[in-house]
Formats: structure tokens, C-alpha cells, sequence
């Protein structure tokens, strides 16, 4: 299923959107998993099934898009003057979010639904973006800072491949440890 960029601010297909999220995100609060059907969505939103059907394919995709969503950042990362001190702030709010019950949760719904394309390799772009923001900073005050695919490998996959594949989470200390040796 293809990753929807092109929907109008404002129009019709954003406010199907918006009330479809957000009856997924009452549903979820209210279930604790996804312990719901799309009819229930549907209901939920005052939407037909059939236009969730026809926009999302299935109740995980529409999941992943809603995680897609939540995973955004807000806005630009921290910018303390220094890019040590930057990407520490910014790496320990992503652990903290991604380590998060609903953190993690958002990042298995993403998952599930990876091998039907895109959902993945959106998150990975927003990564990507507030690292490099910071990297961005780091060159216009003459900093020598890591590469982004280093900050990728050393810090960002480590604390991935936990939250996937196992189940004793890691550690704030580890995961300071994995920033600093970006460092």
C-alpha cells in the first residue's frame, strides 16, 4: 500500500483522515491494544468501513499509518549550542519515546505492516531529518560532528533492534554509552 502524501490541508480527505486517527487513537486508549475491528473504527469516526477499506487496505495498516503519524516529531530537535549536547538530548528523548509502552507499540504496528512497503522507510526519513538538523548546526558553527550513518548504526539500530527482538529493554545508561561512542 502506498504512503499518502499528497492529501489536501483541510480538504475532505484530511478530515476523514483526522477523525479515522483519532478514533483509532480513543480506540487504542480504550482497548489498551488492538483489540478492535475496522467497523468499530468506522463507527467510531462516522465513516462507512468501505472507506477504510478503500484507503487503508486493512485494520494493520491503518494502524501503521496512525503509529506513521504519532512517530513524526513535532518540531526540530533541541539546539543547546554544542552538537554533543544535542544529540544527547535529542537521543534521550528518542529513546524515551521509542522505549515507551506506546512507543513501542507504534513502532511493532509499523513493523507488522513493513513488508507491504513504505511505512519503514518514512519513519527512518524522520529519523534521518532530526539527526541531521543537528549535524546541519553542528557544520554552520564549525563542529566536527559524526556521520549521520554512524549516528544510524551506532545508536538508532541498537535501540530498534531491542524494542523489536528483545524482551528485556535496554537501559538509559546503554543507551547514553551507544550515543557517546557516536561521539
Amino acid at each position: 500500500m502506498a504512503i499518502r502524501e499528497g492529501i489536501r490541508p483541510g480538504g475532505r480527505s484530511a478530515k476523514v483522515q483526522e477523525s479515522v486517527h483519532q478514533a483509532v487513537r480513543d480506540l487504542l486508549a480504550e482497548h489498551g491494544g488492538s483489540d478492535f475491528t475496522v467497523p468499530m473504527v468506522a463507527a467510531r469516526a462516522g465513516v462507512t468501513a468501505s472507506t477504510i477499506y478503500r484507503r487503508w487496505g486493512d485494520l494493520s495498516q491503518l494502524l501503521a499509518d496512525v503509529a506513521v503519524e504519532r512517530l513524526r516529531p513535532e518540531g526540530e530537535p533541541l539546539d543547546t549550542g554544542h552538537v554533543d549536547t544535542d544529540l544527547h538530548a535529542w537521543a534521550e528523548q528518542f529513546f524515551e519515546e521509542m522505549t515507551s509502552d506506546p512507543g513501542t507499540a507504534m513502532v511493532r504496528d509499523v513493523m507488522a505492516c513493513a513488508a507491504q512497503g513504505g511505512w519503514q522507510s518514512q519513519c527512518s526519513g524522520y529519523t534521518r531529518s532530526q539527526i541531521q538538523i543537528i549535524l546541519d548546526r553542528a557544520a554552520q558553527r564549525g563542529e566536527h560532528a559524526p556521520d549521520i550513518d554512524l549516528v544510524m548504526d551506532r545508536f538508532v539500530a541498537p535501540v530498534m533492534y531491542r524494542i523489536l527482538f528483545q524482551s528485556e529493554p535496554m537501559t538509559p545508561e546503554h543507551a547514553r554509552a551507544l550515543i557517546d561512542s557516536c561521539l
